[in-house]
């Protein structure tokens, strides 16, 4: 009886493919023989499952993005069962920093994906995330949850702070990437601006320790 073929595992296992040989030779490098390769499968076999390029970027975005979802949740599931706001916060910033070879390759692809759909009207085409403010939402939602419970700053607009936090990731990121500051440094900045934005939580911890 012949083997049923698990066409949603073997289209991870390409799209897995795609993002490891793009992590070595970046994306715009990347072709679908290329890709054949790293998965061990035939070219046939890659446009069998997504036709043309694009479609195949656009499945390594999602790809991307659940390691991504998979490398917050570990890092929520280290800080314990309830790790509320700030620290919630802090995992996704910090999942985002290239700090290891897998959070390497997510940082170095996504910016890759951004700007190649600015020049790649096919890759345009597709819809570059599903909702491009989740992460955005996220965190509003937390700092305006970290606001209700008096552990944030209430003068703050969460929103503001968000896309701020936000930004500052990505570009702590990308200077990492090239060498401008270590993961460390980066890490601590993140820090002292989340320390400004929790003061409640700074100012109860100083009172616990004086007891």
């Amino acid at each position: 009886m012949p083997k049923r073929v698990d066409h949603e595992e073997r289209r991870a296992q390409i799209a897995e493919a795609l993002i490891q040989v793009a992590g070595r030779r970046g994306l715009h490098a990347v072709g679908m023989r290329d890709v054949a390769a790293e998965a061990g499968v035939s070219l046939r076999l890659v446009q069998y499952y997504f036709e043309t390029k694009e479609k195949l970027l656009f499945c390594g975005l999602r790809h991307l993005t659940d390691r991504f979802a998979a490398r917050v949740c570990a890092r929520l599931a280290a800080a314990g069962p309830e790790p509320g706001p700030r620290a919630t916060v802090e995992a996704l910033l910090l999942a985002s920093l290239p700090t290891d070879e897998e959070s390497r390759t997510f940082h170095l692809l996504y910016s890759s994906y951004a700007i190649l759909s600015v020049t790649d009207e096919a890759l345009a085409a597709q819809p570059f995330i599903d909702n491009p403010d989740a992460a955005e939402s996220a965190v509003t939602g937390l700092l305006e949850q970290a606001q209700a419970s008096g552990l944030a700053d209430p003068g703050i607009d969460a929103r503001t702070e968000a896309i701020s936090l936000l930004a500052m990731a990505a570009t702590m990121g990308t200077s990492i990437l090239v060498g401008q500051r270590s993961p460390e440094s980066a890490i601590a900045v993140l820090r002292h601006h989340l320390d400004r934005i929790f003061t409640a939580v700074r100012t109860s911890e100083r009172g616990a320790g004086s007891n």
